[in-house]
């Protein structure tokens, strides 16, 4: 915008005076927020075991290399039911959870007043707990197992999945759905012909993404009694076996890696 210097000129710059001031401000602000924070965390920090932590991880490191890899043979189990806990876990979730993105999303729910909000309740309840936080609360109910982090992993991806799906009803074409109530189709129908198919697509990409992210957080749960590869880990790390816990970490990068082609090949197939 141009700015009149003393002598008459115009000069064109990005930003007014108090645009310019209010900018400078808001780094300040953020640069003392930092300070302070930093303040903050340097209180609470012993660093004679930061300087330290370069020595500790060359110990472990030499006390973990190389794996002990005739320990693979009892990890076949355990890869399996992490498995299992983020295949069924996503199964479950997205049963749930697509029931719940008509009854969030605004042009299907059956009231916008009342029905919307306890469903976007659901998706953000779900959402804002870690799974490893609802696997200690489901063990302490039900026991620990396999059972506990399946149900664990349901609960924290029906707020995911519903959220996405959600929002691609939204999105959808509208003539398409008013061609077919020009019909005379019933709201069965209409939802039927008219809205799934438009969202399957999206759907499917969902579906394979929450999975993909599920086989993550699975091989973790067994920290906590979830069952899975986790708990081996747990174990090896309880007895200092770090042998074992290198081999572990590279089954689990394994599966992580495989899942990731899986996905990236199903996704690619569905787009």
């Amino acid at each position: 915008m141009p700015v009149l210097t003393r002598d008459g000129t115009q000069v064109w710059r990005r930003r007014t005076t108090g645009q310019a001031l209010v900018r400078w401000f808001g780094w300040l602000l953020g640069v003392a927020v930092f300070v302070v924070c930093w303040q903050q965390i340097s209180q609470a920090t012993t660093w004679f075991f930061v300087w330290d932590a370069p020595r500790i991880a060359g110990d472990i490191w030499d006390r973990a290399t190389p794996p002990r890899w005739e320990y693979i043979a009892k990890l076949g189990r355990p890869i399996w039911d992490t498995l299992n806990i983020a295949t069924l876990g996503t199964l479950i979730a997205l049963v749930l959870a697509v029931p719940v993105a008509f009854l969030a999303a605004r042009n299907t729910t059956p009231s916008a007043l009342f029905v919307r909000p306890v469903a976007l309740l659901i998706i953000v309840a779900t959402r804002s707990i870690n799974s490893l936080i609802w696997a200690l609360l489901l063990i302490a109910i039900i026991g620990p197992g396999v059972f506990a982090g399946v149900v664990a992993i349901a609960i924290r991806s029906i707020g995911f999945c519903a959220k996405l799906i959600y929002e691609a009803i939204e999105e959808i074409d509208r003539t398409q759905v008013e061609a077919i109530t020009a019909t005379g189709a019933s709201r069965w129908q209409v939802m039927a012909y008219g809205i799934v198919p438009q969202i399957l697509p999206a759907f499917a990409g969902v579906a394979v993404f929450r999975w993909d992210i599920n086989i993550r957080e699975s091989t973790v749960l067994g920290l906590v009694g979830a069952g899975g590869i986790g708990l081996q880990l747990s174990s090896s790390l309880n007895v200092l076996a770090w042998p074992q816990v290198s081999l572990i970490l590279l089954v689990i990068l394994a599966a992580v890696v495989i899942s990731e082609w899986v996905s990236a090949k199903v996704r690619g197939a569905i787009i």
